[in-house]
């Protein structure tokens, strides 16, 4: 058994008085905790606690400061970017038994959840209320990881991210203290925005224990489409034309050919070839959705689209949905034994056509095997660059691919990721993209969290390269 790393004197004894068998040292709980979804190399943590209360969490994070113990909060451990792999002095404060539904207002159109609701189980929970929270990232995450990664996915390009779905936090500071950001009400001129200051601040300045959301009104009417095009760029001059109009698309997503051979293969779609290919929803109603649909259809038509097919059937856009959202694990079956390396990044959607073109000509210079999915609605795309983990020279090329990428991204206007967060992995490039207002979140930093105990070494360095 790996031994952990020692906590300060009386630190175990303090947790233990606290939290009972909900205090942990054992190697496996230890080793859930120690890495995400990543490429990461994993780090065992010194001990894991599970909090049930937000009382809970402040007394740990107090016991802590006392001590200058590092403290990573984990949700689901789903993160892509090293968020969750912690210091091996660290402890983890595992969320995920704060999984009360406290409240739901159909007629203010919000709730009050606590961080270890995930999005299933609060999609499960609004079912039958007519309303639905509409941040999609595909992964069953905790919404307190939703919210520290400023999370997005597929209906961004119409309800937003996690930026524009929260309207309150309740969170602890790095000294054991609890605040409460924000509001319900729809707007409010008082006072700093700190609500969007926790939001994807990756646990760097205090952890989230409960969340207001923004519920939304189920439309009256969904349908879905696709459309498959010779090349990506047709498929992305089709959204960027859609977008220019204001057409009100529900999702846009790009799947580029290797990613849809895989989708066929793997989820079944064998109605469809292996060629990019454009997957779409609208919202509204019966009759604004129809007209939706048909403006698109001719949109296509101009640019190369062929065989418009429009799906309005719930079973069937369910099936389409769900193989977009289990892509990762399409194209890992397509080489058994690699591992998928994955990275996103976004751009202004002018830029968009260019920058997949440049980013699909790199990869295969590397000659490494790579899908491309984007949400192209939002300017954002992935690489799931599948690598030999023993093969070294792989994994050197994937990761400088993955720089070039990041560096490619902010020369266009954009960001070196959209909606995958910065964790330790993209921690440099953020000091490209901001420049001189790094500084300003250094000053933030070291302000909320001076003994730099929050989930250190993430988002942003301390001490200039």
């Amino acid at each position: 058994m790996a031994e952990p790393s020692a906590l300060p004197a009386g630190l175990a004894a303090d947790l233990t008085d606290l939290l009972g068998e909900r205090f942990s040292q054992a190697e496996a709980v230890r080793g859930h905790h120690s890495a995400g979804e990543g490429w990461d190399r994993p780090v065992l943590p010194a001990a894991v606690c599970f909090p049930a209360t937000t009382e809970e969490v402040a007394a740990l994070v107090e016991a802590c400061a006392r001590t200058a113990t590092p403290i990573v909060p984990f949700g689901a451990g789903t993160s892509l970017e090293g968020h969750v792999v912690p210091p091996a002095t660290a402890v983890s404060v595992d969320l995920t038994r704060m999984n009360a539904i406290l409240d739901v207002s159909e007629g203010d159109l919000d709730c009050l959840v606590e961080a270890g609701v995930t999005r299933k189980q609060l999609e499960a929970h609004l079912n039958k209320r007519g309303v639905f929270f509409a941040v999609d990232p595909g992964a069953d995450a905790t919404l307190g990881g939703m919210v520290a990664t400023g999370a997005s996915g597929t209906t961004t390009v119409r309800y937003g991210a996690m930026r524009e779905n929260v309207l309150g936090l309740k969170v602890v500071l790095a000294d054991g203290r609890v605040i409460q950001t924000g509001g319900r009400a729809r707007k409010s001129s008082a006072g700093y925005d700190l609500t969007r200051l926790f939001i994807a601040s990756e646990g760097t300045l205090g952890i989230i224990t409960e969340i207001r959301l923004r519920l939304r009104g189920i439309p009256e009417a969904i349908s879905a489409a696709v459309c498959q095009f010779d090349t990506v760029v047709d498929v992305v001059d089709s959204v960027i034309e859609a977008i220019q109009i204001e057409l009100p698309l529900a999702r846009s997503e790009l799947v580029d050919a290797v990613q849809m051979g895989a989708l066929i293969e793997h989820e079944g779609l064998t109605e469809f070839e292996a060629k990019p290919t454009l997957m779409l929803e609208f919202h509204g109603s019966d009759t604004g959705v129809r007209e939706q649909a048909e403006t698109m259809a001719e949109i296509c038509g101009a640019h190369g689209g062929a065989d418009f097919r429009w799906v309005t059937k719930q079973e069937d856009r369910t099936r389409l949905w769900r193989a977009r959202h289990r892509a990762y694990f399409a194209v890992m079956a397509i080489a058994p034994g690699k591992k998928a390396m994955v990275t996103d990044a976004c751009v202004p959607i002018s830029q968009l056509a260019q920058c997949i073109e440049e980013t699909r000509a790199d990869l295969d210079r590397t000659g490494l095997l790579s899908p491309i999915v984007g949400h192209i609605g939002d300017g954002n795309f992935h690489c799931q660059i599948l690598c030999d983990p023993e093969d070294d020279d792989e994994i050197a090329a994937a990761q400088a691919f993955v720089g070039r990428l990041a560096e490619r991204a902010i020369a266009m206007g954009g960001t070196c990721t959209g909606e995958h967060g910065v964790g330790a992995n993209k921690i440099g490039y953020v000091e490209q993209e901001f420049g001189p207002a790094v500084e300003v979140m250094r000053a933030i930093k070291r302000a909320l969290d001076p003994q730099n105990l929050l989930n250190p070494g993430k988002v942003v360095r301390l001490v200039k390269p």
